[in-house]
């Protein structure tokens, strides 16, 4: 797919980019000119990423981090500024979940939820907001999801996570809009990745699932990648706080 955006001489940083969304994202941000910093737990997926990009001729540094430790998230800022020197774009990709009813799930499955939406993406937003700011500005683009605003049964604590994280947006737009920091997010549908496979693997809750889906089929990661990419370029440039919705048309039809 062919990408039309200049991110030429920017430094982008994405969480969850050795696979899925994050990694879709990963590469059309090095499509575009972008170098990206890939963070996630799993080293052989990231380099996996890094070669891709390389070969396509990008510039790609992967970097082993648990965002649940925020020693590693510092790392993780201090890995891309020894490294490249700035950073100007920001990808909160990163999630966790478990399908359980709220009944089942434990204690430590909410924190460990909450710690990895939300926690970890504020702490390394306010690190790299920091920075951003000190150098005249910068985008951060949060990943979250349409179960934000609305509700469904068996990932409730995942959908309670990324509404946070949709609010969280709105604030640190408001409060960082003075430093030239755009802060938005971009909310995918049900999209075919290995994080919700438990899902559509079974193909009668697929069916069931794209039955209210006006485009009649699952989102594919790479059709994420484009509202991304707008939100990180000169075109957004006064559009900040604001939530884009990749879901096929789902929320239209709620």
């Amino acid at each position: 797919m062919a990408r039309n955006y200049d991110l030429g001489g920017k430094v982008a940083v994405v969480t969850g980019g050795g696979k899925g969304i994050g990694r879709a994202i990963s590469q059309g941000l090095a499509e575009c000119g972008a170098k990206v910093v890939l963070a996630s737990r799993t080293q052989e997926e990231l380099e996996k990423v890094a070669d891709e990009i390389k070969g396509g001729g990008g510039d790609a540094t992967a970097v082993v981090t648990d965002l649940m430790v925020g020693e590693q998230i510092d790392k993780l800022v201090e890995t891309t500024m020894n490294t490249y020197g700035h950073v100007d774009i920001l990808i909160n990709n990163a999630a966790r979940s478990f399908l359980r009813p709220l009944m089942d799930l434990r204690e430590d499955g909410w924190d460990k939820i909450f710690d990895t939406n939300c926690k970890a993406a504020f702490l390394l937003s306010r690190a790299v907001a920091k920075i951003m700011g000190e150098q005249g500005g910068g985008r951060i683009v949060n990943i979250t999801t349409v179960g934000a605003v609305r509700g469904g049964a068996g990932m409730g604590v995942y959908h309670a996570s990324k509404a946070a994280l949709t609010m969280l947006t709105k604030c640190m737009a408001v409060e960082w809009a003075s430093l030239n920091v755009n802060v938005n997010a971009v909310g995918p549908g049900l999209t075919k990745t290995a994080f919700s496979q438990p899902i559509w693997e079974n193909p009668e809750i697929e069916q069931m699932i794209t039955s209210r889906i006006p485009k009649g089929r699952l989102g594919e990661p790479e059709e994420v990648v484009g509202a991304v990419l707008f939100l990180c370029s000169e075109d957004s440039n006064y559009i900040t706080g604001e939530s884009i919705y990749v879901d096929g048309g789902s929320l239209a039809n709620t």
